[in-house]
């Protein structure tokens, strides 16, 4: 890892100067070893002697000063509200807010079955706790029974012969 951050300093020092003696014998050293990487280091090298040939670009005087204007308009530019922008960014977000309130929906619905649901379970075992299941002899005799429970008459006509 030392070696490649090593040769990559190298390349950078060809990048802006001429490489000193002793770099250019640790570039050959670095080649023998590793014979692959020959033709991009030569390919490298002319590039950069093609580039040192070429003549300074002439820069205008008042570079800086426009270089820092366009800056300062690009800065206080206002952001246009655009509907693509929005369309694009708001879809997803609302269709997230959608399934999340869909869940919710469906979750609460789920809640108050069940509690529903419950509260039935709890009120048969109340009124399956409360009255005991009649003897199959009182089933037998249900018509007699049912005939005690009704409320009897005044026989007028016995109780006239009676007085």
């Amino acid at each position: 890892m030392k070696d490649n951050e090593h040769l990559s300093q190298l390349r950078e020092s060809g990048w802006r100067r001429k490489l000193t003696e002793a770099e250019q014998a640790e570039m050959r050293a670095y080649l023998a070893a590793h014979p692959d990487a020959r033709a991009d280091w030569e390919m490298e090298s002319a590039l950069n002697a093609a580039l040192a040939r070429l003549p300074d670009a002439n820069v205008p005087s008042n570079f800086t000063a426009r270089v820092l204007q366009a800056v300062e308009h690009e800065e206080a530019r206002p952001r246009a509200w655009s509907w693509r922008w929005n369309w694009h960014t708001l879809v997803p977000r609302i269709a997230f807010a959608a399934v999340v309130i869909t869940f919710a929906g469906l979750a609460f619905q789920h809640h108050e079955i069940y509690r529903q649901r419950t509260a039935l379970a709890r009120n048969v075992a109340l009124v399956t706790r409360g009255q005991p299941m009649p003897s199959p002899e009182a089933l037998e005799n249900f018509d007699a029974i049912r005939r005690m429970s009704q409320p009897q008459h005044a026989d007028n006509e016995l109780l006239a012969l009676m007085q």
